[in-house]
């Protein structure tokens, strides 16, 4: 059994999040918890609110609502929200916590005493119609690196460059759209990242299992034009957490906050402190510290790929300058896009499929199966209705929804409901556990190497062999002549189908779930022989019929779907 410390990229607390940013981080990272989980290791998924920033004030302003409150109702509803779609979190923290508060001060102030703090007498961009000094994020204009016209001040997402707002063409505010801007001084804090470089540098040449898409950004970011620069970790706002040396007052720094990129990273560690705190678990430093036990700690971070920069190079740049012994992530899993039909997912544009809007329409396994058989590993992706509808259709009602079906109701129908005695298994018995045995070393390997689609096309073809298996053999037909050899026949099934819960719980933990109560059985445990596992419910085991595990998605509400969504949720 192993340690497991596995992140997902935090979400903004700035409203509900779409299909894409699910994805993205949230959604991967549960199915490597919950397959991890499965093989009897010891996990720690953390998860939490973004709450920091302009998005939350202008949010919060928007809903009439002081931001404090409305992170908390937003922090609910984003729970609630993962919940539907089966996100196992441990904890589910807020980066607005008192314990990132204090550890956010405490890590400052220790760069501060390792020399990587300096302060800075700059120039911001100061919007005269909005009367405040503009986030990065809060000023888009045309990238001067490749043209796309809602670069924002702090990088483009269409080439993702790093940027400075005085750097974009024509720049506005994105508050109110104004275009009187004007620079004024103000003095900030940046943390000297270029000291960092070379420590940079050789940490990540060292991650030779990591994603070329993690390390092609990576590097790329820290070799292209000027190399890796040092960034502002302050800002000029009302909501964030002051900034102080631990417990004692900056000064020169009253009334600023800490930049939201510096703090949020740093909830991934006060969150297991909340976990702690909350009562679900105890020794958190045994995660987090190397001196406290988190050298045998393998620790993954799942995020889009507009994250890495931050996650490869600024939140490792915080974590080595503070010389204390905290726990570097091993492995960085990161993804392209999922695009909607023809254009992209945008929070901030309201485009796509939004996850409460989802839960509405179907049950969350539909969408988990879909998201995760089409995980945009090695390209960006695209979402329409009409995959939607035939993978999900294929894959879940006639693949697997279809084998549950056939075998369950003919067994009702000709042995009862419980499972029959007779037969014995022969050659085509045989064969079928060694394709199984065969498939699932490859699921397996897929899924400890985080390998989504992969992993996802084995286990839809560990389905496949369940429906030949039934198509080959026909215990209808077999039952005409020899009744022992189909109630063998329909044992195997029906012992099948309690594999398939266990294999297919970390995609489709709702089925699983209902599948395992149909078989009667609180039996998950991960199989280690193919031939055991198949014999693990004996002859006279009760079971139930289910339900219709999956049903069709029709023409009809394809398209009233796609018409719904075509537009932009307001």
């Amino acid at each position: 059994m192993a340690r497991h410390l596995i992140t997902s990229a935090i979400p903004y607390i700035n409203g509900i999040k779409h299909l894409g940013n699910l994805v993205g981080s949230q959604l991967p990272a549960d199915l490597y918890a919950r397959y991890l989980r499965s093989r009897g290791h010891e996990v720690l998924f953390l998860c939490a609110t973004d709450e920091h920033g302009t998005p939350a004030e202008l949010a919060a302003a928007k809903a009439g609502k002081a931001v404090a409150e409305y992170c908390a109702e937003m922090h609910d509803v984003q729970a609630r929200i993962a919940d539907g779609f089966g996100l196992s979190f441990d904890h589910f923290g807020r980066s607005s916590s008192p314990q990132n508060h204090r550890l956010t001060q405490a890590m400052a102030g220790r760069l501060a005493e390792m020399g990587l703090i300096r302060e800075v007498t700059e120039d911001q961009v100061y919007s005269v119609t909005d009367g405040r000094f503009l986030p990065d994020r809060y000023i888009e204009g045309t990238c001067p690196n490749c043209g796309f016209e809602s670069a924002r001040g702090d990088q483009c997402d269409n080439c993702t460059k790093q940027l400075d707002p005085t750097d974009l063409i024509n720049p506005r505010s994105t508050i109110s759209g104004a275009t009187d801007l004007e620079v004024r001084t103000t003095k900030h804090l940046y943390l000297r990242q270029s000291e960092l470089k070379g420590a940079l540098a050789d940490w990540i040449d060292s991650k030779k299992d990591w994603p070329i898409l993690t390390t092609s950004i990576a590097k790329k970011w820290l070799n292209d034009g000027d190399g890796l620069q040092d960034r502002g970790i302050t800002r000029d706002l009302d909501w964030g957490i002051p900034v102080r040396k631990g417990d004692q007052d900056w000064p020169g720094m009253e009334g600023k906050v800490f930049y939201v990129w510096f703090d949020a990273p740093i909830e991934y560690i006060a969150c297991a402190q909340e976990w702690q705190d909350a009562g679900k678990g105890a020794d958190w430093k045994r995660w987090w510290r190397t001196d406290k036990g988190a050298d045998d700690v393998r620790y993954t971070q799942f995020m889009g790929k507009d994250n890495v920069p931050f996650h490869t190079l600024s939140f490792p740049a915080t974590i080595m300058g503070t010389q204390e012994p905290w726990k570097l992530v091993d492995y960085i899993k990161s993804f392209n896009y999922l695009n909607y039909d023809g254009g992209q997912f945008s929070t901030s544009r309201g485009r796509g499929v939004f996850m409460d809007q989802a839960l509405e329409i179907l049950p969350s396994d539909y969408w988990r199966w879909w998201l995760l058989s089409h995980a945009p590993e090695t390209s960006d992706a695209e979402f329409t209705w009409d995959a939607f509808q035939q993978d999900v259709n294929k894959d879940l009602a006639d693949v697997l929804g279809n084998f549950v079906s056939r075998i369950t109701k003919f067994c009702r129908s000709k042995f009862g409901e419980t499972i029959p005695a007779g037969g014995t298994q022969g050659a085509a018995e045989e064969a079928l556990i060694a394709a199984l045995t065969q498939r699932l070393t490859a699921y397996q390997g897929h899924m400890d190497g985080i390998e989504v689609r992969k992993a996802a096309a084995e286990l839809r073809a560990i389905w496949v062999l369940g429906n030949e298996y039934l198509q080959a053999n026909a215990p209808w037909t077999t039952i005409k002549t020899d009744p022992d050899t189909a109630a063998m026949q329909v044992r195997l099934g029906l012992n099948l189908i309690r594999l398939y819960a266990v294999l297919s719980a970390p995609f489709i933990p709702d089925a699983s779930k209902v599948l395992l109560d149909a078989m009667q059985t609180d039996d998950a445990a991960w199989p280690d022989d193919i031939g055991a596992a198949l014999t693990a419910l004996p002859t006279g085991h009760a079971f139930t019929v289910p339900d219709n595990l999956f049903r069709k998605i029709t023409d009809d509400e394809r398209a009233g779907w796609a018409e719904r969504f075509a537009g932009v949720r307001t």
